[in-house]
């Protein structure tokens, strides 16, 4: 007889969310000292520590995430415009008006948008050789 039910090798494992001993253990000393080492650090903070203060801002005002970025881009209408939507991202990286992150992010984009004229231009082809054989299907019969 088998140990396991079949398709589940290794049994139904932890459940979803629980911690172990130490890690609760953690949680429960970390909740008694949090409130004091927090006032302790903004007491320090409004003092004129500079580390401390920015250690506070980012945990309460953290980075944007996920901002719009304006940048000019050229009109992309065919595979070549894509070059000069790719250097107008370089030269805004170049000026520092966005960020390396929000470049290769917009660079992704601008290859999906290559992957996709890519794939047209493979469906247009298909369908030309598909009239091409059907032609000479005709041609021959």
């Amino acid at each position: 007889m088998a140990k396991f039910q079949k398709g589940n090798p290794g049994g139904p494992g932890r459940p979803v969310g629980s911690r172990n001993k130490v890690n609760l253990l953690l949680d429960q000393v970390a909740s008694e000292g949090a409130e004091a080492v927090v006032k302790k650090m903004v007491e320090v903070a409004t003092e004129g520590d500079r580390v401390a203060a920015r250690l506070v801002l980012n945990r309460v005002w953290s980075a944007p995430k996920g901002r719009p970025v304006e940048i000019d881009l050229p009109e992309i209408g065919t595979p070549a415009d894509l070059v000069a939507a790719h250097a107008a991202v370089m030269s805004a990286m170049a000026a520092q008006t966005i960020t390396p992150q929000d470049g290769a992010a917009i660079a992704a984009v601008l290859e999906t948008h290559r992957r996709a004229f890519e794939l047209l231009g493979q469906e247009e082809r298909v369908e030309r050789l598909e009239a091409e054989v059907q032609d000479l299907r005709k041609r021959l019969k």
